[in-house]
């Protein structure tokens, strides 16, 4: 049987717009946390599409949190299985770090918590406008692994979204939230606040209210294009 995995990193209510997205296209993706003790197992030929969500893990820190070495191997999976994958912030930076990049904070402690303005490249104008604002909720960063394909980037933090081959794609930022979701991490993250980089609470609702509609189309747009062929096989299985 054909599965969509999305793999998570915290407890949350699964609101988010993947979930949506694939329950509006009548799918029911399985949900795994592997950091609660999910077996991940293989990647086999009944995966067609996976999501690397964000978390509080430190994407290079395997050692002291084992189960990422299951993701690694996943991620590893999906790439030479040539399956579409998304990574989302600390996804992201697993997929960086498993292809050989850099993945963790800058020299200055810089933080993206709000709504900021990410720039497409040349090649990342095939996906992106030439500017959009979206949620963000980082410290980390990743680097471009080679091989991989600069999509957009902030001025705080200089790679926001990659391409690796195919189908693997890389967002640092949240797309995926809704202001639900967001309102969460304002009150859970309130140790942020003040970092350098992130924006007040007023400023983050204020945004959040003009940008995420315009995020929201985007995303679910990207979602068509991404999830086209997996939606197709399990459409028809």
């Amino acid at each position: 049987m054909s599965r969509i995995v999305l793999i998570r990193h915290e407890s949350d209510h699964d609101d988010d717009r993947t979930v949506t997205f694939l329950r509006n296209k009548g799918i029911e993706p399985q949900i795994l946390r592997p950091f609660l003790g999910d077996d991940l197992g293989k990647v086999d030929s009944s995966v067609v599409a996976s999501v690397i969500y964000g978390g509080s893990f430190n994407a290079f820190d395997e050692e002291n949190y084992k189960f990422l070495y299951a993701e690694n191997d996943w991620i590893e999976g999906c790439i030479k299985q040539d399956i579409p994958l998304l990574g989302i912030c600390q996804g992201a930076q697993s997929i960086a770090h498993v292809l050989g990049a850099y993945a963790g904070p800058l020299p200055g402690n810089e933080h993206e918590f709000g709504y900021y303005p990410i720039t497409a490249t040349e090649a990342g104008k095939n996906y992106f406008p030439d500017q959009m604002v979206v949620a963000e909720s980082h410290f980390h960063e990743f680097q471009i692994p080679a091989g991989g394909e600069l999509l957009a980037y902030s001025d705080l933090f200089g790679q926001q979204a990659m391409k690796y081959g195919n189908n693997t794609f890389a967002f640092q930022f949240h797309a995926e939230v809704t202001p639900i979701g967001f309102s969460i991490w304002q009150q859970r993250n309130i140790d942020m606040y003040g970092m350098p980089g992130a924006q007040t609470f007023e400023e983050q609702n204020t945004l959040m209210d003009k940008y995420d509609p315009i995020q929201h189309q985007w995303f679910m747009q990207f979602q068509e294009t991404f999830f086209a062929s997996a939606v197709n096989e399990l459409s028809t299985a």
